[in-house]
């Protein structure tokens, strides 16, 4: 076992006595909670932003993305900061980095501010979001209460993307669009205090160094590549100006894979972690999900509001059915993945969404709520929360305890990446029916339910697995 107990000064806190295991979990699922709100939590927004900052249809694209992509690019970096720098230390440097990024978001008076404050928010969740599944997996040992632990990770983490809308809508309406920000500041001083209180340090001294040469080239290889699948809406598949970032993208992303093979001393992503089954097969389908997760949100609230004439409050009540139906799936997880194993419930969860996902394809602008907006987004929303929990389970698995920070950023790294990479293909999918607005948002959403389908499809990638999940040593 490689993870030791921080005797530095800055680490004494690790001679405490050990928190009770319920308020690490309520700490780290709150942190969680932040971070993936802050995904969807914009989405109920955008209309008054662009309203008050005059972003632009590429500017609210980017005020999405600009979060997604340093979230996703600085993910490997975060679990491996995590392990080498001590899982406390990097916990509570990265809630500090977001708190104040959100303050100054939401006090942002140009574009530039705005989407700027959104891409270090990004950063600062990068550095929380792996150590949130990692400190709970060195903090309480493998058996039922682990398995418990991350369910409820899990479901707190999938309710934030449907939470965010709703919670959005009542800061939009009631106050301004600017405490979907500010908000961030006060429970991020709040999630410090409590993790220096609670959490003792410890990290990985099997971790030698962090490659800042291969978290370069993956942000910028991602950054590159989505900024050119932005450019197709307005200049087309074949323009210079999509293909030029986009080939400069996929040259970034060849040389991180070759620098993990054969120059970086301590690969920010060691390529044998995919020789593992549960690992390479759990990364693929949380891609394939994730590529379709976070399109929901941002196509609902966009359709319900300049559709359907929603207030930003109205469009965030109608998805509180859809953050229910997370949650209870999520929390059932443990028990259903005890009854039938991993495999057939991630690939269950899939076809339940994918089916959603079907159904919501069939919008009209005359569509009503409980048909149009509230059955098919259950569908979809249980249907992810079946495969959230369990995606985690198998992924980690596979690996030993040193490995674990590695394997939680990479796994979220996957979700994000594939968020984000999906979101700009299929905006510019949508947009290519902008004449139409609800036919373009329609063949959107049938997109989805493609590539979650293809998600069910490749569960098989990963290995059978006994109706009692256990953590191999």
């Amino acid at each position: 076992m490689t993870n030791v107990a921080d005797a530095s000064p800055a680490g004494r806190g690790s001679t405490k006595s050990p928190a009770p295991a319920w308020s690490i979990v309520g700490l780290v699922c709150l942190a969680q909670f932040m971070m993936v709100l802050d995904v969807s939590i914009v989405n109920v927004a955008l209309p008054a932003m662009e309203s008050d900052l005059r972003l632009g249809a590429e500017g609210l694209q980017w005020v999405v993305n600009g979060y997604i992509l340093t979230f996703a690019g600085f993910l490997l970096l975060g679990g491996r900061a995590a392990d080498l720098y001590g899982r406390r230390r990097t916990f509570v440097a990265g809630l500090a980095v977001f708190a104040i990024a959100s303050l100054a978001g939401g006090l942002a008076t140009t574009p530039w501010l705005l989407i700027a404050a959104r891409a270090i928010q990004g950063l600062g969740a990068a550095v929380v979001a792996p150590a949130t599944l990692t400190i709970l997996t060195t903090a309480i040992p493998a058996g039922p209460a682990r398995a418990k632990a991350i369910a409820t990770w899990g479901a707190v983490g999938a309710a934030g993307g449907a939470a965010g809308s709703l919670v959005g809508g009542l800061l939009t309406d009631y106050l301004s669009w600017r405490w979907i920000l500010l908000i961030n500041a006060p429970i991020g001083t709040v999630a410090i205090i409590a993790a220096l209180r609670l959490l003792a340090e410890s990290r990985d001294l099997g971790t030698r160094g962090l490659d800042l040469t291969g978290a370069i080239t993956v942000t910028v290889g991602l950054s590159a590549l989505e900024f050119g699948l932005l450019q197709t809406p307005a200049y087309g598949w074949g323009s210079a100006r999509a293909l030029i970032p986009m080939g400069v993208g996929a040259l970034a992303l060849a040389v991180f894979v070759l620098v993990q093979a054969r120059f970086a001393r301590a690969p920010l992503m060691p390529l044998r972690v995919f020789r593992a089954r549960s690992v390479s097969g759990a990364l693929l389908v949380q891609f394939l999900l994730g590529a379709a997760g976070f399109a929901v949100w941002y196509f609902l609230s966009l359709y319900m509001q300049q559709v359907l004439h929603y207030s930003a409050l109205q469009a965030g009540l109608a998805f509180l059915p859809h953050t229910l139906a997370i949650i209870v799936a999520s929390k059932a997880t443990p028990w259903l993945a005890g009854q039938v194993g991993l495999r057939p419930l991630l690939a269950t969860g899939a076809l339940i969404s994918a089916a959603g996902f079907a159904w919501q394809a069939t919008i009209t602008p005359d569509s009503g709520l409980l048909t149009g907006i509230v059955l098919p987004g259950v569908l979809i929303t249980g249907g992810m929360g079946l495969t959230s929990a369990p995606i985690a389970m198998a992924a980690t698995a596979g690996v030993g305890p040193g490995e674990a920070g590695l394997v939680s950023g990479v796994l979220n790294s996957s979700r994000q990446i594939g968020g984000s990479l999906g979101l700009a293909a299929l905006t510019t999918l949508a947009a290519s029916h902008a004449s139409a607005q609800t036919s373009g948002y329609s063949l959107a959403f049938g997109a989805c339910a493609g590539v979650v389908a293809a998600g069910a499809v490749a569960v098989l990638v990963l290995p059978k697995t006994p109706k009692t999940p256990k953590r191999r040593a």
